[in-house]
């Protein structure tokens, strides 16, 4: 099942990831922001890449739950052992400042536990694709699929994660968009405990590729995600050897396809 689905997720994403560029690249585009109940932004590329993805996974056996889509009510979803978790844009407002760190998000969950996962930067043309059993992977320089495409040609074209990075310091990477007082204050509780560290800064769901791809050491997140935003990031991070845990509970990780869909506050870091 994880290499056919797998290589689905990854067709979904290229395709949505295309769509997304067609309108980043426009210089006539005004990206048409409206704004959510929750007042984050929201563009016609996050519209467009929700109809592609959709379009194909609703050709697999797995219901979809998507940013864009509709959220039907948990006496629904609580039946769905295996479904999709998908966010077409993550990282709207990076999109809206035209920095590149967004990205394309798809995963498929089983019994609320992340087993494949897709995270592709339109911009960067960079891919990170992971499955439970086949392990964590990084392709550059990809935006289509060719015709003889196979995911094992895929996996021998990339790189395994996490890479063998040699580092003199404790690399943390945290949100762009969201540095909160607690998080300054996690930062600040490593200095003590690390004599070199470094701090970088990211959008979307790329922190979690970095610490995934041992490039960081650690994404600490005290600020609201939904499951959206960390599923598939959570899928490459558990295929590398790292895992997601709960900020307030001891070694237990992530849940998906809660009857709440806001994540609590976590953090990403090697397996304990």
């Amino acid at each position: 099942m994880e290499h056919k689905y797998l290589f689905v997720a990854v067709d979904a994403a290229l395709k949505a990831g295309e769509e997304i560029l067609s309108i980043y690249t426009d210089p006539a585009s005004d990206f048409e922001i409206e704004r959510k109940a929750d007042h984050s932004p929201l563009t016609i590329a996050d519209r467009k890449a929700h109809v592609t993805i959709a379009t194909i996974l609703n050709e697999t056996p797995f219901p979809v739950l998507s940013e864009e889509g509709k959220h039907l009510e948990y006496d629904t979803r609580r039946n769905w052992d295996v479904m999709w978790i998908v966010d077409p844009l993550d990282g709207t407002k990076e999109f809206i400042k035209r920095n590149g760190e967004f990205t394309v998000n798809i995963a498929l969950v089983k019994a609320g536990v992340p087993i494949i996962g897709v995270i592709y930067l339109p911009v960067k043309k960079e891919l990170y694709f992971a499955g439970q059993e086949i392990g964590a992977y990084k392709l550059s320089g990809i935006t289509t699929l060719e015709d003889d495409a196979t995911l094992d040609k895929l996996v021998a074209a990339s790189v395994r994660l996490p890479q063998d990075l040699q580092r003199d310091r404790f690399v943390v990477v945290a949100s762009r968009s969201h540095l909160t007082p607690e998080t300054e204050a996690y930062i600040d509780a490593v200095k003590q405990e690390h004599k070199h560290v470094e701090l970088i800064s990211s959008g979307s769901s790329i922190k979690i590729c970095l610490v995934a791809e041992g490039k960081a050491d650690v994404y600490p997140r005290f600020a609201p995600t939904m499951e959206w935003d960390t599923a598939a990031g959570h899928a490459i991070a558990r295929a590398a050897g790292m895992e997601i845990y709960q900020a307030d509970k001891k070694d237990v990780p992530l849940q998906y396809n809660k009857e709440d869909l806001l994540n609590p506050w976590f953090i990403v870091e090697k397996r304990r």
